[in-house]
């Protein structure tokens, strides 16, 4: 899990954290063999459930308290949800789990030889482990340009997402208050770099945003000038999609005007603008979604990693020479008909049980069979009320699509809660094109009276 060292508080530890403290935690489960698991994603989540019942205690460790739905967090990021609608409490979702400790830390490093789980730079605070899954996720590839993350953020955490929302909104409102043309133009476009599925459902939600909900808000400029550009080094936009059905997904992204530019690498990001294929254009926003890094996992354990950072790890998701620590999700690369598997939420779940069933495999004697993953298709959305569907040989694209789409998604939301009001809230934006989260927060000024208060565009 990578270390944050922006943040402005930290979790307090008791001073000395021993292998005696931590197997106390579970009192009356001293014997129990116990199962460390780092990260509260898709894959970290899905063992945990799998391992609720099983004679072994568990720890999860996590740097934040929730655990995300990511594929949504671009519905935040444009005002059509609020955080909360897309994230849960991890020991809420965890509770029924009697076996299981739910710790709030910062990963540091593992002790692959003490069997520990550091949470310090010095190793004075630990976990102790007997089977070990990491699975901490990754965050943005800059491919060797890491100067570019200050000018052109990514989208991988909650805090990524109001900032994104933050930033967008008050492009709007800073062009109402601009009468220089040219400076205007630069608030009213929008770059996203890298044109997967992330890029294409936050290009086609901004275009919605500027086009529909705003379009009759502002009294100066009128939001339905705003350009929204989708960079694309490959010759095509998402990749993992059937040419077919990716080029109909263009057609629907010009349809809301979206411009999709591919086969044009970004050369150069500055505070004022971009350079894709030596021409410069200003724009104040600009957002990356154009590849992952893997977490330090692979350092940790000094294992040997791609070119992306992710542990390269044996059929079982074991880690060679450690067959007691597995490595899932984006962290992990494991080949299948010779294609890396897909840094997606289904492949990390998938993964999550199967460690999960691996482990108590092992404790019984028995070695696991090979991870083999099953793709039940892939799914993305553009804009309102159109998708694009793959299952197998079966394509559709269009409005039932999308239901699909919305279905899939509901049910994979934590919660019934979480269910019920993003339900209302998508029924609601459908309906009246309304974007119900439109905040502009500044977390900076919570501590000043002085400041000006947080501002509600509603």
């Amino acid at each position: 899990m990578p270390k944050r060292t922006n943040d402005p508080i930290q979790p307090e530890y008791p001073a000395a954290l021993t292998g005696e403290d931590w197997r106390g935690s579970h009192r009356g489960q001293e014997h129990l063999p116990h199962v460390v698991i780092v990260g509260g994603g898709f894959g970290g989540l899905q063992a945990a459930r799998a391992l609720g019942k099983a004679p072994v205690r568990v720890t999860v460790i996590d740097r934040t308290n929730h655990h995300l739905f990511q594929p949504l967090l671009y519905q935040v990021a444009t005002a059509a949800l609020s955080p909360a609608d897309i994230s849960a409490p991890i020991r809420h979702v965890l509770r029924r789990n009697k076996n299981t400790r739910v710790l709030l830390a910062e990963v540091t490093g593992v002790d692959t030889v003490g069997k520990r789980v550091l949470l310090d730079e010095r190793g004075e605070r630990s976990v102790p482990y007997d089977y070990l899954i990491i699975a901490t996720g990754a965050g943005q590839n800059y491919f060797g340009h890491r100067e570019w993350a200050r000018y052109a953020p990514g989208l991988k955490t909650l805090e990524d997402a109001t900032r994104l929302r933050r930033q967008i909104l008050l492009a709007f409102e800073a062009a109402e208050m601009e009468s220089d043309p040219d400076r205007q133009r630069a608030l009213l476009t929008f770059v996203l770099v890298g044109a997967g599925p992330t890029g294409v459902e936050m290009a086609g939600a901004i275009a919605e945003l500027a086009h529909k909900a705003l379009a009759s808000d502002f009294r100066t400029i009128n939001p339905h000038s705003a350009r929204i550009i989708l960079v694309e080094a490959a010759p095509r936009i998402l990749l993992s999609f059937p040419p077919e059905l990716a080029e109909k997904a263009r057609r629907a992204l010009n349809r809301l005007g979206v411009e999709v530019r591919t086969s044009a690498p970004v050369e150069a990001v500055d505070e004022n603008g971009v350079v894709i294929g030596g021409e410069y254009l200003p724009a104040k926003t600009i957002i990356w979604t154009a590849g992952v890094e893997a977490s330090p996992a692979g350092r940790w354990l000094q294992a040997e990693v791609d070119r992306a950072g992710r542990v390269k790890v044996n059929p079982d998701l074991s880690v060679p020479g450690h067959p007691e620590i597995f490595v899932i999700g984006d962290t992990a690369h494991l080949e299948e008909k010779g294609q890396p598997l897909p840094g997606l939420a289904p492949v990390a779940m998938q993964e999550g049980r199967y460690v999960a069933r691996a482990i108590l495999q092992r404790l019984a004697g028995r070695e696991p069979a090979p991870f083999h993953y099953v793709n039940k298709g892939n799914l993305a959305t553009v804009g309102r009320a159109w998708g694009l569907l793959q299952i197998g040989r079966l394509r559709l694209t269009g409005f039932l699509a999308w239901i699909l789409w919305l279905t899939v998604h509901i049910f994979y939301l934590i919660g019934f809660r979480n269910r019920v009001l993003v339900l209302f809230q998508w029924a609601w934006a459908y309906l009246t094109f309304q974007r119900g989260a439109r905040l502009i927060l500044y977390p900076e000024r919570a501590g000043s009276r002085e400041a000006v208060p947080v501002a509600a565009l509603d």
